[in-house]
């Protein structure tokens, strides 16, 4: 019995619902619309301001659909209403990150810039050479985004130089050098 399935998701004002078929489900709010089909496993409904997810089988598969399918259900609600935004940090001396149209530029120390197609449905910004802030509606592509960029060149644990989450910690190792005597 999933605890988080059986949970409602509230929904916010201003935020709107259809819901097709029991699966389909297009939610439209002041940050963007998002839709998504789920499992047949389970059923979606609408009671007053709030969403329920139903199972519609006792088996193992339809357990593990309950909760996801919340969770997932939560993540598009919130999305469109708040939406989701990841900050990533850049290190090293001549790195820097820029936006020019709708590609992400990255100089990481590589003999040519890292040019990067910036997704639809996403907002990139770079208030400065070391700072790229990524924000959208879509948790799961502001995530994979954030992700790709960060491995271009992620921080090496000698100097820390590369790019980070901010307010990630990178474990630092001593150099060969610091050994000898």
């Amino acid at each position: 019995m999933s605890r988080i399935g059986k949970k409602p998701v509230a929904i916010p004002a201003g935020v709107t619902v259809e819901i097709k078929n029991d699966r389909e489900l297009t939610v439209k709010g002041p940050k963007g619309e998002l839709n998504r089909s789920f499992r047949p496993e389970v059923a979606i409904k609408q009671e007053g301001d709030s969403l329920l997810v139903e199972r519609l089988f006792e088996t193992r598969v339809a357990n593990a659909m309950h909760g996801l399918t919340r969770a997932l259900v939560q993540n598009m609600v919130l999305g469109v209403s708040q939406g989701y935004e990841k900050k990533l940090e850049i290190f090293g001396t001549g790195y820097l990150a820029a936006v020019q149209g709708n590609v992400l530029q990255v100089r990481v120390g590589f003999a040519n810039e890292v040019h990067k197609e910036i997704p639809a449905g996403l907002t990139v910004k770079c208030p400065d050479n070391l700072h790229v802030h990524i924000s959208g509606c879509d948790k799961q592509l502001v995530g994979q985004f954030a992700a790709e960029v960060r491995a271009i060149k992620k921080a090496e644990p000698y100097l820390g130089k590369g790019i980070k989450y901010e307010g990630e910690v990178i474990r630092r190792k001593e150099s060969k050098a610091a050994g000898k005597k």
